[in-house]
């Protein structure tokens, strides 16, 4: 569910994997992303109403491959075309697979998705959009090239993230309650002028491209963080990234309050908590060319 969770989790997520945003240690945030929420893509990909097993998928916005090697692992005979506009991310990828031993299905393009052509991505059975459809500048360009792309009756999926993910209890840090909240509000107003399309309803789109939708489905994340060190690591990075990008949106109490929390030093850091969650949602809609 590849999603970096500022615009950037992904983000998801989280999670613009079409755009080059590597900087600001994204790749970092996709790939603990992946590491901390792999049983809930596993499920998503169990999930998927398909006729047969996809042979050829196609990883649009592929970011570090967390869809890419969640679905190896689910079809094993199949082989991924990941697609990225990142370089970086895409070389990432590449070394991972190598790593894995399944080099051999995985073939990496560099495109960016907002243009008005795509290169040749073959007939996939399945196509696979996790965190990356709300970024397109024409999501419903892309939504029919994806429809014209498909093999006639093979499935595209389109995962989306609610929000960012939460990690902090309600009344945490003790000298300013709230704060997670406060951080999230000012995210969500700038990515509201920046992504338009977060938080679409993608159901009626996909229709309108051509798609008969044949499932939604709602997952709730809530890990706790006791049972992960990973997530101390991935709450530090998605909160970085959201405070570079809303610094100047905070009162300066809260900045203060949030630069404490991110201090890897600081005794009071998220680092030393042991009362982090994960709580967040993701949505996947599965949808037919018929």
């Amino acid at each position: 569910m590849n999603h970096a969770p500022t615009h950037a989790p992904h983000h998801g997520a989280p999670h613009g994997h079409h755009h080059e945003h590597a900087r600001d240690g994204q790749a970092e945030i996709l790939d603990l992303d992946a590491e901390v929420l792999a049983e809930y893509t596993a499920s998503i990909t169990a999930w998927l109403p398909l006729r047969t097993a996809p042979h050829h998928i196609v990883d649009l916005g592929c970011g570090t491959g967390a869809g890419t090697f969640a679905l190896l692992d689910r079809f094993p005979d199949a082989h991924v075309t990941a697609v990225d506009a990142s370089a970086e991310h895409l070389r990432r990828l590449r070394t991972k697979a190598c790593t894995r031993g399944v080099q051999e299905r995985v073939r990496t393009v560099r495109a960016d998705l907002d243009e008005a052509a795509w290169p040749d991505l073959g007939s996939p059975d399945l196509v696979w959009a996790s965190a990356s459809m709300h970024h397109m500048a024409r999501p419903d360009r892309a939504l029919r090239n994806v429809h014209d792309t498909l093999a006639p009756g093979g499935m595209l999926a389109v995962v989306e993230l609610t929000g960012h993910p939460r990690f902090l209890p309600e009344n945490a840090p003790e000298d300013r309650p709230g704060l997670e909240e406060r951080v999230h509000a000012a995210a969500d107003r700038r990515q509201a002028e920046h992504l338009p399309h977060r938080g679409t309803d993608w159901g009626p789109m996909l229709t309108a491209a051509g798609f008969t939708v044949e499932g939604e489905r709602t997952i709730a994340v809530n890990l706790e963080g006791s049972r992960n060190e990973a997530i101390g690591r991935y709450a530090t990075g998605v909160l970085q990234r959201i405070r570079s990008a809303t610094a100047d949106r905070l009162s300066p109490e809260d900045l203060t309050a949030l630069d404490r929390l991110l201090d890897a030093g600081s005794p009071h850091g998220i680092l030393r908590r042991d009362d982090l969650t994960v709580r967040t949602e993701r949505t996947v809609w599965a949808a037919r060319r018929t």
